[in-house]
């Protein structure tokens, strides 16, 4: 059984750096290949007995037209020799405009007639075929490329065959993550925020945790969530769901949000071999 992984996206949102990861983590990678040498390139890996991984780079650089074939091709593969895994990373325009303004690059697409947002744009639409069979997309706009490096070894490269749960908290004032699968909002709950001693702290701070340990509407939605996610995670999992990122926002992403992620993380991470959590408002980020 080979294990492919085919890796997209569009321009500046850090194709390379995951391919790089993956060439690291022992696949066979190939950058940029052509959309109609995708079947060729499985047929000659499953006469090759040594390589049983690959990883693949198919983006806005193929032929246009070409692009349009991918879903084709993806499906008439033999289940019984390849398991497929499409990997979509994108970014918001302005963070790709803003990436190759600070490394003067140019944009594939671009030339006289379209500028730079035109070319994203155009771009966007060309990778359609892709996008809509991506079995993960990440959203690498406030990743570093540090983090974007440790998202591709934990959630692809540790085994592109096993269930990867995300657990994500965010600000709804910066905007929900555009890569979450399931979405919970816990502004109703008391905000420590309003507290003086609490107001510098996080979620990840003891007395934080103990204030909203003392709510009982904090409790009750942990066990809400908990209950709806012990019904529902299964099912994805065993519906072939490789991928499943649970986002939950406050107000700030400070605080109760936080906490719920790591109440939530606690709970699943000796249920599934691979979960994660991560929050977003944290940290001041870097672009990849």
């Amino acid at each position: 059984m080979i294990s492919l992984v085919v890796v997209s996206g569009r321009s500046g949102s850090g194709k390379s750096t995951a391919l790089n990861v993956l060439e690291d983590m022992g696949y066979y990678c190939i950058d940029n290949l052509p959309v109609t040498l995708l079947s060729p390139l499985i047929d000659r890996l499953a006469d090759d007995e040594t390589i049983d991984r690959a990883a693949v780079s198919i983006d806005a650089r193929n032929i246009a037209d070409d692009l349009n074939l991918f879903p084709d091709v993806i499906t008439e593969f033999d289940s019984s020799v390849v398991k497929t895994t499409i990997i979509y990373l994108d970014a918001a325009s302005p963070a790709l405009v803003k990436r190759f303004s600070e490394t003067r690059r140019k944009h594939p697409l671009s030339n006289q007639e379209r500028d730079l947002r035109e070319a994203l744009e155009l771009e966007r639409r060309l990778l359609d075929p892709i996008s809509d069979l991506a079995a993960l997309s990440i959203d690498t706009t406030e990743l570093t490329i540090h983090e974007l490096r440790d998202e591709i070894r934990t959630r692809v490269a540790k085994d592109t065959h096993e269930f990867a749960l995300l657990i994500q908290s965010f600000a709804y004032k910066r905007g929900v993550p555009v890569d979450a699968d399931l979405v919970f909002d816990v502004r109703c709950l008391p905000n420590p925020h309003w507290e003086p001693e609490l107001k510098p702290l996080t979620g990840l701070d003891e007395p934080v945790q103990a204030f909203l340990d003392r709510q009982h509407d904090f409790a009750e939605m942990y066990q809400d969530l908990s209950a709806f996610l012990d019904q529902w995670l299964p099912k994805f999992e065993s519906n072939n769901r490789s991928y499943l990122t649970v986002a939950i926002g406050c107000t700030g992403g400070q605080h109760r949000s936080v906490y719920m992620c790591q109440k939530i993380y606690d709970h699943y991470s000796s249920r599934f071999t691979n979960v994660q959590v991560r929050h977003r408002e944290l940290h001041d980020r870097n672009p990849v």
